[in-house]
């Protein structure tokens, strides 16, 4: 059997699993079953598959066709320009979620906190594009936080991690606090994907209307924000409105709801308000 009728074969039984883009992941999985780069696929496709790697594409192509996502299969998943380990106890990156980190990035920060942390991926991009920068990632899963702390070791990131539930271990104060917590409500979990159902239910959904999350952030994140410090959390695509009054009725200023590329409400930010330094005032 040569590499290209594998393929064929790999596309098919995708496609009658029910894949998005079963043509895609077939071609990922082949390469990582014959140990090559992704890009230097071409240049096998003709050539005889080895056994061995035949035997490793049809145990990644089953897992891939019960709806494992690709990113746990391989390992990894690219986030703003970088690759980042993945693993069943982490949420999968996401591309909207690129659009916090743009935010977070467009202006100086020095003392970073993530909320929820999970691979990490949020605050070392973060740390990487502002190098005086360090920063703290917080999360209630010790697996995840090993994930992390392997992800900021690999792209030489300034963090620490430790678990805490939310504020709740944190000390000192931050210019920048930075979540993407979880907000998918309860009835709406049952029209998930299999891929996302695959993904750890305590960085899916806080339950109820799922924005939980939200509140305890607002009420936590004055008392941990220097004066000019922001907070910039990913929501749900309906959850703009609600989210941003959770922040206002906290004393939060500044309130901005940002657009991922789709259109669709993706970022709250708010700005703690600057103490009064009017130095003729007695």
């Amino acid at each position: 059997m040569t590499a290209q009728q594998a393929l064929i074969a790999a596309v098919a039984t995708l496609r009658g699993a029910g894949v998005e883009d079963p043509a895609r992941d077939a071609r990922l999985l082949l390469a990582q079953a014959l140990e090559i780069a992704y890009d230097r696929l071409n240049m096998h496709l003709h050539d005889a598959i080895p056994e061995p790697a035949q035997e490793r594409l049809a145990a990644l192509v089953k897992t891939r066709a019960s709806r494992v996502p690709m990113a746990q299969i391989l390992g990894h998943r690219l986030f703003w320009g970088r690759s980042f380990k993945v693993t069943k106890d982490t949420l999968d990156p996401r591309p909207e979620t690129e659009v916090l980190v743009q935010e977070a990035i467009s202006r100086p920060f020095f003392n970073a906190l993530d909320l929820g942390t999970g691979t990490g991926c949020i605050l070392i991009s973060c740390l990487m594009s502002m190098p005086m920068a360090r920063g703290l990632g917080v999360d209630l899963a010790p697996e995840a936080l090993k994930v992390a702390e392997e992800n900021a070791r690999t792209h030489g990131a300034k963090a620490r991690f430790m678990v805490s539930d939310w504020f709740g271990a944190v000390q000192g104060r931050f210019d920048l606090i930075v979540s993407n917590p979880p907000y998918i409500a309860e009835a709406e979990m049952a029209a998930l994907s299999p891929e996302v159902l695959h993904e750890p239910l305590m960085a899916l959904t806080p339950g109820g209307d799922g924005l939980e999350p939200y509140r305890i952030i607002a009420r936590g994140a004055p008392a941990r924000l220097l004066p000019g410090g922001r907070l910039i959390v990913e929501i749900g695509p309906t959850q703009g409105a609600q989210v941003a009054g959770f922040f206002a009725a906290q004393g939060l200023g500044d309130i901005r709801i940002l657009k991922d590329l789709d259109g669709r409400d993706r970022v709250v930010s708010a700005e703690k308000p600057a103490e009064n330094r009017d130095c003729a005032a007695t």
